[in-house]
């Protein structure tokens, strides 16, 4: 059964498959526009507006903070109970080294529903591209 999408699909296979065109055409469409200068990059705020230009087509919840517990496998992400706290930190965590930003893009994407592997590829990169040059 596939995630509730604003396609109507039910097939999760084939889901992943759009959801896979649509946000790499998307984030291509980030990068080259420059729309990324506009977020607030190394905030949980920037990255809900990026979550929300990747998905926007296919989620209601796209760039919205989760109401629900989710888990993927074995593994269950951070309990709704505790993003609030969760995105304080995140907005606080340093960002000046690559390993930092894997860190702190890792906490990020955290609070998103679903998409988190498509999301947590792109925020890093998004994230470097505004690293001061020194680093």
């Amino acid at each position: 059964m596939a995630l509730e999408n604003k396609l109507g699909m039910n097939d999760s296979a084939e889901l992943a498959r759009v959801e896979e065109k649509i946000s790499k055409a998307k984030a291509i469409t980030l990068y080259e526009s420059k729309i990324v200068e506009d977020f607030e990059v190394g905030k949980f705020s920037g990255l809900a507006k990026i979550h929300k230009f990747l998905f926007d087509e296919l989620y209601d919840f796209a760039g919205k903070i989760r109401t629900k517990n989710i888990a993927k496998g074995n593994f269950r992400f951070a309990p709704v109970m505790y993003l609030e706290a969760a995105l304080k930190h995140i907005d606080e965590m340093p960002q000046s080294t690559f390993d930092e930003i894997i860190e702190k893009a890792n906490e990020a994407c955290k609070p998103l529903r679903d998409a988190y592997e498509r999301i947590h590829t792109e925020y890093p990169s998004i994230l470097k591209v505004h690293m001061p040059k020194d680093s």
